[in-house]
């Protein structure tokens, strides 16, 4: 058995990678990412809309491609904005959390965990349209009959990117870096080479727009024709996708982090702008129409090459399209690094089990992780990976979240006091204009897509919600019943805050340290009244027994805490803080008592190795812990809470130390 144990670490060792510590001072630094590296983590996701935003925008205007001018320019301005209010929620809530956390405080707690489901399902959509995409591409240069390994291909693809994320977020980034530099470089040539070697059609282009202008107009009007650019705009909507990706990320960037978010900001912002009009002036200037069976940067990139010798041609084309297609695979990576983050805020609410704000050894939200890549793998196998299926679920519900934050933002401004924030105004027309550009998105993109399928997009987040709101009742109602324990603070002593103990009770004088003597461990989790029933529960059954008693509590490392050097000390002062006040009540009363913290991911393991130390000092120790034992059990309650006593007891059970568990009704 234990050669099996030590197998498996070492697997898990080979492919996830060792163990690190939170105690490391320099931990921080080592896992955090600079702009440039959060540019390619965060950032793949907005550049490789370019690879089908501007093409189905450019595909809607059908005859009349020369309006895709305005469709460009419309697309570009609205990056920017949208870039720009998200800067400024990015100096608000400069701790991240992005459209979650801007609309839980600043509309509602409900509309926050709407929008924090929406998010996820874009996430989860973000892997699955970034996989499928990337293996049509790949796949569009081999065979056809290699053509029956495309799904399995795909499924291989979200497999990978999971381990790659459960090793790390820099892990996960690094190994990408160059199919990023090749796409951009690759990219950046063809934008500049075509308006250089096609300066004499520039005139021409010009003249063709204004000619679709006149046409459009003395046909259906100048209203029909702001329709038909309008509608473009909107199916180009996957442009603006993955823009939000920083304000969630920043836990992860390298301090100053609002300083690095905002420059990663203007690195996606001004890239996808050039990449946007860059491509759609390219299209005009070579005459690009779409044709079957390639993707319209396909034929811009045969047009560019058509000149140019065999060789030099064919590896330019291999070079381009490859990078185009990993990158699409690499765009999946803003999903598996900004979801598990979303989903680990909403669990620190309550919206969604605890656990998902829970860390691995590698300090990385590994359930949140797992969620992404099963949902994603799931959703790819349901549609056998037809991006024809998935892009019509996707860019709904991002415009949900940009909607909500714009909303949040605006309000927030509109109700400061004037003076005392610098440029209010200009703040307010800027997160105005974007709540005005992403509501008319969010509007369009519904109607356009909703009876093609996009109302299974809006059903799934639905559904989510309600699971969330019934995850929370739970919780809710689990607190309120907890709460008539809290009169024990009080019968212990101390003061309904909990900070300081009330002199007037008769104190007695405490033991002094025997190590001899019976032992009792109490494992606890902060200084309140489920924990203090424990206590009290052990006073009644074993009266005189015990002459010693130990608090062992354990700080644990989660996706609320792990934020810097700072938090971390609170948390350690907490525990102490907590350990000392029961130290003090049991001195009060006659015993000795000492405390034992420290602080980790897992629970279990840490108790372990507190009880070497305790079993250094005291002979025969008895460990206690208390478990929640509800009025009617269900299947939330198994779910929702944790059982860790019962896997504390069956690690100390193999060492022969008696654990003894004692049941808290509520």
């Amino acid at each position: 058995m234990q050669f099996k144990t030590s197998l498996a670490r070492r697997l898990k060792t080979l492919i996830i990678g060792d163990a690190r510590s939170p105690h490391d001072r320099t931990i921080f630094h080592k896992i955090s990412l600079i702009a440039f590296f959060a540019w390619i983590g965060l950032g793949a996701d907005g550049l490789s809309s370019s690879c089908y935003g501007p093409e189905e925008a450019f595909r809607a205007l059908q005859e009349y491609p020369y309006l895709s001018i305005f469709v460009a320019l419309c697309s570009a301005l609205t990056i920017f904005v949208i870039s720009a209010s998200y800067s400024q929620i990015i100096e608000l809530f400069p701790s991240g959390g992005g459209g979650y956390l801007v609309a839980s405080k600043l509309l509602s707690p409900t509309l926050g965990m709407f929008s924090g489901c929406a998010l996820v399902v874009d996430y989860v959509l973000t892997i699955t349209v970034s996989v499928a995409s990337g293996a049509d591409a790949i796949f569009s240069f081999l065979p056809g009959e290699w053509h029956t390994y495309k799904l399995p291909f795909a499924i291989s693809g979200i497999a990978v990117l999971t381990l790659l994320n459960l090793r790390g977020a820099k892990e996960a980034v690094a190994p990408l870096i160059p199919i990023f530099l090749i796409f951009v470089v690759t990219h950046a040539f063809v934008i500049v080479y075509t308006p250089i070697t096609h300066l004499t059609h520039v005139q021409g282009v010009v003249k063709e727009t204004v000619s679709n202008v006149h046409d459009v107009s003395s046909k259906i009007g100048l209203a029909g024709m702001l329709l038909l650019i309008l509608r473009s705009y909107s199916m180009g909507a996957g442009t603006f996708t993955g823009i939000e990706a920083v304000s969630n990320g920043l836990p992860i960037l390298r301090e100053p982090r609002v300083q690095t978010a905002k420059r990663t900001m203007r690195y996606m912002a001004i890239s996808l702008a050039v990449m946007v009009i860059g491509l759609m002036f390219a299209y005009l200037l070579h005459g690009v129409e779409p044709q079957s069976g390639k993707t319209l940067n396909a034929v811009l990139f045969e047009k560019v090459t058509m000149n140019w010798e065999a060789g030099t041609k064919n590896w330019f084309l291999i070079v381009a399209l490859a990078s185009e297609a990993m990158l699409l695979f690499v765009a999946g990576q803003t999903g598996f690094l900004d979801g598990p983050r979303v989903i680990a805020n909403m669990a620190l609410d309550r919206w969604l089990p605890t656990r998902f704000a829970v860390l691995s050894d590698r300090l990385v939200a590994k359930n949140g992780i797992l969620f992404m890549g099963i949902s994603a793998l799931l959703l790819m196998v349901f549609t056998r990976g037809s991006i024809q299926i998935l892009i019509v679920l996707y860019s709904i519900n991002v415009f949900i979240t940009f909607t909500l934050s714009q909303l949040g933002m605006v309000r927030h401004w509109w109700k400061s006091r004037l003076g005392i924030i610098k440029y209010r105004w200009w703040k307010l027309f800027i997160n105005g204009f974007g709540l005005v550009l992403t509501s008319f998105i969010l509007v369009s993109v519904v109607i356009l897509k909703f009876h093609e399928g996009g109302w299974i997009t809006l059903l799934v987040t639905g559904t989510l919600a309600v699971v969330a709101i019934v995850i929370k009742g739970h919780y809710h109602k689990t607190a309120r019943l907890l709460s008539k324990l809290d009169n024990l603070v009080q019968v212990a002593g101390y003061s309904s805050s909990g900070l300081s103990p009330d002199r007037t009770q008769d104190v007695k004088p405490h033991q002094e340290f025997d190590p001899t003597a019976k032992t009792a461990v109490l494992l606890v989790s902060g200084f309140n009244g489920r924990e203090l029933h424990t206590l009290f529960s052990v006073f009644r059954t074993f009266e005189k027994t015990f002459r010693n008693y130990i608090f062992v509590a354990v700080g644990v490392v989660d996706a609320g805490n792990f934020k810097g050097l700072e938090e971390m000390e609170h948390l350690k002062k907490q525990l102490k803080d907590d350990l000392d006040r029961y130290v003090s009540f049991v001195q009060r009363n006659g015993y000795y008592a000492e405390g034992f913290y420290s602080i980790g991911v897992d629970v279990v393991d840490e108790i372990v190795q507190i009880t070497l130390r305790i079993l250094e000092r005291f002979s025969h120790p008895v460990f206690f812990g208390g478990q929640l034992i509800f009025p009617k059990d269900s299947f939330l309650s198994r779910v929702l809470h944790n059982y860790t006593i019962f896997a504390v007891q069956r690690r100390l059970y193999t060492k022969g130390i008696p654990v003894v568990i004692m049941p808290i009704r509520v």
